[in-house]
């Protein structure tokens, strides 16, 4: 067993420990047998008890490990599965707790590791085992009519729930199973050709959909389906700053702008690594086990996959480093604007219930590394620029415009060469006019009563139509970034031009000016950010009108924000310099 191995069984090891001692074993609460999580109850969804289900099944089998063969520990992943059942809906189905109820993708979340956890238990050779590993499968058989009928809210629940109608296909053999898998598969794939899938979630999703297409292509005989698990874990190798952080400058889910590790692609890059014997993967498999602090969702727990597939070791696969100099434009032909209008004929009008439309699915991205600097340049997200420096963390740069109003979400860009990236957005907003007397609903009761919401407002015609284009221009020179933001000709439009920095650091400059907690306005000269060692220059301020905030925009809390206030018509340029 290599260095990794034996890290992980140590780990497992702590997290055993720790686990049982937040198990309930209050024979009168309803969540008897469960693991508490932070919220103080017990939950049966992938990151809650099967998370530690996982765990514990790791132990008890693993002859280094020194809970194996443990009869306490038996006893108490025998009342874990006893709460698994008594939290299944009577259609099969758990919870989420915090929102989705009696929810298909999230049962198809705990399928898709307790099928594994189910394995490797059934062929290990221990008779004790046996009355725990058949309540697993009494679970597993009674998510079935769930597994085959049900929905999903998400892009990546799909793939979810297709690895677990797979999973359940090798285990009970029913044909329906695999049917429902491939009625999903034929969607076709939300992966650009450059790796992003729809929810360009680098913290979070990637890794889910990446793990469950994985499955679902070892157990339906799909190959094919692993040139999308290895296109994104290709792209995924631009994506980290110096210390490991993953890049979540631009995501579409909860993880924007949040902290977080490679460790939830460690088993998918291991399998991967293993299955194309493939350098760059295996250098990412090791980098990010090395992340590995806490076990990861049940569906995706890298020493379960180990102990399932004794082949993935990677002994013999020489490393290729990862990538630390590079100027990368990803999705930089990716076809945005031609899909958005296509989407006017697909008939939705743009709505999806329980769920969101992801129109910033391909939108370019510019990745940057350079030793310690790691900047990010953004089209279709609320900041177009992300700068790092050493400890100083420049998170975002956002331009808010009273027109819309609201932040400026940039949708054209341009690579112009020599260092030097162009973003744009022509907005438009106009004036509803009467809805056309032949279009006009019966009004209720036949009297004057016409509620505003029963009227087809998609039958008023645009009066008065207007635009206003705004430009972003991001250059980088020797020692310094220059943004240079433009307006068109129109006038009298406020403008808010915003630098959000990370808490940790200590802002100062004759040009600063409060503007609330932890916000300044940069009315001239000069502001430095400092964190530790590092520090970042801003030139360039201005105080053309005195609004703390434009109407529709949001600035983030614990954070050092400094803004630059404009008017159009402008072309004002600001100067960061790396001291």
């Amino acid at each position: 067993m290599d260095a990794i191995g034996r890290n992980l069984i140590r780990r497992n090891d702590e997290w055993t420990e720790a686990s049982l001692r937040e198990q309930i074993r209050d024979a009168s609460s309803r969540y008897h047998g469960g693991i508490r999580d932070e919220s103080g109850i017990a939950r049966p969804t992938h990151v809650g008890t099967p998370r530690y289900m996982a765990v514990w099944a790791c132990a008890l089998v693993h002859p280094q490990s020194r809970y194996y063969h443990d009869s306490g520990l038996l006893e108490a992943f025998g009342l874990a599965a006893d709460f698994l059942l008594s939290r299944q809906h009577p259609d099969g189905t758990v919870s989420l707790g915090s929102t989705n109820f009696n929810s298909p993708p999230d049962t198809a979340f705990v399928v898709g590791g307790l099928a594994q956890v189910y394995r490797l238990l059934e062929e290990h050779p221990w008779t004790p085992l046996a009355q725990a590993r058949e309540k697993l499968r009494l679970f597993l058989e009674q998510t079935i009519p769930a597994m085959e009928t049900g929905g999903c809210h998400t892009p990546n629940h799909r793939w979810v729930l297709t690895a677990a109608l797979a999973m359940l296909h090798e285990l009970f053999g029913r044909p329906e199973l695999a049917a429902r898998a491939e009625a999903w598969l034929a969607e076709g794939m939300d992966i650009t050709a450059d790796g992003e899938w729809t929810e360009r979630s680098n913290g979070i999703y990637n890794a889910v959909s990446n793990i469950a297409l994985y499955h679902t292509a070892r157990l339906l005989g799909r190959p094919e389906l692993l040139e999308y698990v290895r296109r994104n874990l290709r792209m995924m190798a631009y994506l980290f700053h110096p210390g490991g952080e993953v890049v979540t400058d631009y995501s579409g889910r909860q993880d924007f702008g949040q902290a977080a590790d490679p460790a939830p692609y460690a088993l998918v890059c291991r399998l991967m690594a293993a299955h194309d014997r493939d350098g760059l993967l295996a250098s990412m498999a090791d980098y990010a086990a090395g992340f590995v602090r806490q076990p990861e969702a049940v569906n995706n727990n890298l020493l379960l996959g180990c102990l399932l597939d004794p082949s993935l070791s990677l002994e013999g696969v020489e490393r290729t480093p990862l990538p630390d100099r590079y100027e990368v434009v990803l999705n930089g032909t990716h076809p945005v604007r031609e899909h958005t209008a296509l989407a006017e004929a697909a008939g939705h009008g743009m709505r999806i219930l329980h769920s969101s439309m992801h129109l910033a699915f391909g939108s370019p991205v510019v990745r940057i590394r350079d030793g310690d600097l790691s900047a990010t340049v953004m089209a279709g997200t609320p900041s177009f620029l992300s700068l790092r420096h050493g400890r100083a963390k420049l998170l975002g740069v956002k331009l808010a415009a009273s027109f819309e109003p609201g932040i400026v979400k940039f949708d054209e860009f341009e690579s112009a060469g020599g260092g030097k990236y162009r973003l744009a957005r022509t907005a438009e907003k106009g004036y509803n006019g009467p809805v056309p007397q032949a279009m006009l609903p019966a009004r209720p009761g036949g009297g004057d009563l016409s509620p505003w919401y029963l009227l087809p407002h998609q039958h008023r015609p645009m009066t008065h139509l207007q635009e206003h284009r705004l430009e972003a221009e991001v250059s980088r020179l020797a020692g310094e970034w220059k943004i240079r933001v433009r307006s068109d000709g129109r006038e009298d439009v406020l403008a808010q031009l915003t630098f959000v920095f990370a808490a940790d650091g200590e802002l100062a400059g004759e040009g600063l000016q409060p503007a609330g907690e932890g916000r300044h306005f940069l009315t001239g000269g000069r502001a430095v950010y400092r964190a530790a060692e590092a520090a970042l220059e801003l030139e360039g301020g201005a105080f053309e009108h005195r609004l703390h905030v434009l109407r529709e925009d949001v600035h983030p809390a614990d954070c050092r924000c400094v803004h630059i206030n404009l008017v159009t018509p402008f072309d004002h340029t600001v100067t960061i310099r790396l001291l």
